[in-house]
């Protein structure tokens, strides 16, 4: 039995969407409690309600799970695209829980995504306020001189505001390209590229290595792995220390 509690927590609670993701949904009038079609954030449910998903009632009481997927290049990081393109999920073949991704990764950035069914968790791994970290290999184009470096570490204007202090490492320098690692604490729209990009050093490829201690390891593109309970700590670990 669960406490009475916003729908938008609820749905994540069922395993549907992260709470961001499962506000979408109540405005595009996907959901109903109790038969009649809900679309107001500040709609609550309690014990003995029915809630419906798309037509299709959803309750609480899956056992959560949590998914460590190497994302190849060319996968779009949501449920389902309205354009056709494939997404992560048709790299799940195995998974019997419904699962969606916590956060995101571009389209053509590789690497390191956790896909769950436990809302909760991707609530506290996206909220800005918890600033987990995430880190990045990033092959540049040119050669960043020590001053573009401290820039990007300093921080760049995006939008109109500066991004918060980054770690930043010139890994190999190479012919007309560089390789960087780097740590950031955001997670704005396409950060790392458009970092890059200010400091005149666009992306050649990305590829996400690390969520907290977490760390992608040797996971090949494509699969993925359930992760355990001392793997989840890590990333609980960095976001609380």
């Amino acid at each position: 039995m669960f406490e009475k509690m916003r729908l938008q927590k609820y749905l994540s609670r069922c395993g549907i969407a992260s709470r961001r993701h499962a506000e979408d949904m109540i405005r595009e009038g996907r959901i109903k409690v109790n038969g009649v079609t809900v679309t107001e954030m500040g709609t609550t449910v309690s014990p003995g309600d029915l809630v419906e998903c798309d037509g299709e009632p959803v309750a609480p009481g899956e056992k959560p799970v949590y998914i460590m997927l190497n994302k190849p290049a060319g996968y779009v990081t949501t449920v389902s695209d309205p354009e056709g393109r494939k997404t992560v999920m048709d790299l799940t073949d195995g998974v019997n829980e419904r699962v969606y991704p916590v956060g995101r990764l571009d389209y053509d950035t590789e690497g390191l995504l956790i896909l769950t069914n436990d809302g909760d968790f991707a609530y506290r791994n996206t909220h800005p306020k918890h600033q987990v970290s995430k880190t990045y290999i990033a092959e540049v184009e040119g050669e960043p001189s020590r001053e573009t470096l401290q820039k990007l570490r300093d921080g760049v204007m995006l939008d109109g505001r500066p991004t918060s202090p980054a770690k930043v490492e010139l890994i190999r320098q190479k012919k007309r390209c560089a390789v960087l690692r780097i740590t950031i604490h955001e997670g704005r729209n396409r950060q790392v590229r458009r970092m890059c990009e200010a400091v005149g050093h666009p992306v050649r490829s990305l590829k996400r290595v690390a969520i907290g201690g977490l760390r992608l390891g040797s996971l090949k593109p494509g699969e993925w792995r359930y992760l355990s309970a001392k793997e989840l700590k890590k990333i609980e670990v960095d976001r609380n220390g």
